[in-house]
């Protein structure tokens, strides 16, 4: 039974998202919208159509995350990966940026990177521009500024023909609405790096009494982190984030009574009971060198033959640039020979060069160090085959021009040095099996016990991480109080849970715990939890734009972006609430205002008075 609670971890690699082919039914007989789900941890992105040949699913699923990295030095200069591009997160964990702000999308220019990778791979060609209308989700009550950099971004880049904007949660929330829900509820939405309390009567956001928890998933995730990296500081290193969200995605759960479930946990059998043990990677290899000196002797070889192929590259590689200067100098000089001062004085500009003399003393050392480079790669070529006699091997002559040796060549053959230690001719000694004093396999586990509800606990008692914030109960009952009673009735009669951080075991039991506790004796209410709370936002902007292909309804145009702003928003049934910004307008300057020196110098009452 404790065998069978061993986990370990999958570590897995993100594999790179394939360009697919779109089918002719995505253009013909008009093209069909393109639904993306813009999250702050995961983007997805597929097509509406009811047409059966058109996948009714995201055809992309990757994360919202770019890295720069900075190339191979003399190799090729930086390269930009996106999403599932990156293999692994942690190699690059300092160089990953996102678009996002909490959920709000700040970072246009990589906001574009995350674009180009979802119109590259679904084989949309974005050079001139994207035919096919944008459905896109947002944040709740986004920023205006926000919405006006995202509608350049589309109509002026590429060139869209019209776009819509709705918010994930309540799309979820139509997705999943059955015959005999009622049009009316309350939406939470938790997700990587907020929790919403969305408020929803008769059909329509009640944007006003929205309110916003800055807690996640990505919080539980450090902490949880935290807590694991102190109980096991010989482990520091491996407690990676990654890892950390594994663990709350498979291992975690919330607890009905989080004080009850602790004094659960001081009970050893519960402990050995529940407790999951979670295998980091280790290597069986002992301390203790199993090595002949034969097998010595041969990796001695092989390292100096690797080194000899290192230098012989580096000296091609120079050898290879050098010609290509003294040619281009060469050039220059005969441009000189035959009279053409023009162009001459042209080419010394561009070399940054001052005279014809300045450029000789250029040819004359360029074409001295290529011929140094290929005595050296002959030299090399004679001596490529190494004998070892001795026990203690002595590092070949690999430059023979001691004086004109390349730093590059030194530092090379400093760093095998070591590998290079002199060894005692003596008897050899038999070899001991080196037997560990521990399990090796057991000093690599992470055991799981109270840390399994703790981390998701913070989005019910942010406190605990010292974060001076409402829990999501709090916050219900304070929407909820905003109420008069007969609607307040109605809200709770369809609580919503929806959002990737909803999926934890026992989430829906704790809600309906909580609202036990604050509804009036007697009174009813039903908690809902979505059938996939990390797709069926994706699946409701997909119902919506199949429904509303031909209608205008929920569209901003264009013409709506030229003339009324990148802030414009339609409203539907699953966007945001529109508020225009509204300038104070300046009063009108009148003549009493422009002659203040009649009013101070008034022969009646007080002049302060009367200013």
């Amino acid at each position: 039974a404790a065998a069978s609670r061993v986990f370990a971890f999958r570590d897995a690699r993100w594999a790179p998202d394939p360009v697919l082919e779109p089918s002719a039914a995505v253009r013909t007989p008009q093209p069909v919208p393109l639904v993306i789900d813009n999250g702050s941890f995961q983007t997805r992105a597929g097509w509406a159509s009811a047409d059966p040949a058109v996948p009714a699913e995201p055809l992309l699923r990757f994360r919202s995350l770019a890295a720069r990295s900075r190339g191979a030095r003399g190799g090729a200069g930086a390269e930009t990966q996106v999403g599932n591009d990156l293999g692994s997160p942690e190699p690059l964990r300092w160089l990953l940026r996102s678009p996002f702000d909490r959920n709000v999308p700040v970072q246009l220019e990589l906001q574009e990177l995350l674009l180009d990778h979802v119109f590259q791979r679904l084989g949309v060609a974005s050079q001139g521009c994207v035919d096919h209308p944008i459905v896109l989700t947002e944040a709740v009550c986004n920023p205006l500024y926000s919405r006006q950099m995202m509608s350049e971004l589309l109509f002026e880049c590429y060139q869209v023909p019209k776009v819509s904007y709705g918010v994930d949660s309540l799309y979820s929330f139509y997705h999943n609405r059955r015959q005999n829900w009622p049009c009316s509820g309350l939406v939470i939405s938790s997700g990587y790096q907020c929790t919403h309390i969305l408020p929803v009567l008769e059909g329509r956001l009640d944007a006003k009494n929205c309110k916003r928890i800055n807690l996640g998933g990505c919080q539980a995730a450090v902490y949880l982190q935290r807590l694991l990296q102190l109980k096991y500081p010989g482990h520091f290193a491996a407690i990676t984030l990654s890892r950390m969200e594994e663990i709350l995605h498979e291992h975690s759960y919330i607890a009905e009574d989080y004080i009850e479930e602790l004094q659960k946990w001081r009970s050893p059998e519960y402990y050995e009971n529940n407790m999951h043990k979670m295998q980091l990677p280790f290597s069986n290899k002992l301390l203790g060198s199993t090595l002949t000196s034969e097998e010595k002797q041969e990796r001695r070889q092989q390292q100096l033959r690797r080194l000899q192929e290192l230098n012989a590259r580096r000296r091609e590689e120079k050898l290879q640039l050098d010609q290509e200067r003294l040619d281009r100098l060469l050039y220059v000089q005969e441009l000189l020979e035959d009279g053409q001062m023009d162009q001459f004085h042209k080419a010394l500009v561009e070399l940054n060069m001052d005279s014809a003399e300045e450029l000789q003393s250029y040819i004359n050392k360029l074409s001295l160090s290529v011929e140094q480079t290929k005595q050296k790669i002959l030299q090399a070529e004679v001596n490529i085959e190494v004998d070892v006699v001795d026990s203690k091997p002595e590092t070949p002559d690999l430059d023979p021009l001691g004086s004109e040796q390349s730093l590059e060549d030194v530092e090379s053959i400093n760093e095998f040095e070591p590998l290079f230690a002199e060894e005692q001719p003596e008897v050899e000694k038999p070899v001991a099996a080196v037997q560990p004093v521990f399990n090796l396999a057991e000093y690599h586990q992470l055991f799981l016990g109270t840390e399994r509800i703790r981390a998701p606990e913070i989005v019910f008692q942010p406190s605990l991480i010292g974060e001076d914030q409402a829990g999501i109960a709090e916050t219900m009952q304070y929407v909820l109080e905003r109420y008069p009673k007969e609607q307040q009735a109605i809200l709770v009669q369809n609580v919503f849970l929806t959002g990737g951080n909803t999926m934890y075991p026992g989430l829906k039991a704790r809600v309906q715990k909580e609202l036990l506790e604050m509804r009036p004796f007697q009174s009813s209410f039903q908690v809902h939890l979505a059938c996939s709370p990390v797709l069926d936002a994706w699946y409701g902007a997909r119902d919506w734009a199949v429904e509303y292909m031909t209608r205008e309804e929920g569209w901003i145009t264009r013409k709506d972006y030229e003339e009324k702003g990148g802030e414009y928003l339609k409203e539907h049934c699953a966007s945001n609430v529109y508020v225009p910004i509204r300038l104070p307008k300046q009063a009108p300057r009148t003549t009493e205002a422009l002659a203040p020196s009649r009013v101070l110098t008034s022969s009646t009452g007080n002049p302060c008075e009367q200013v």
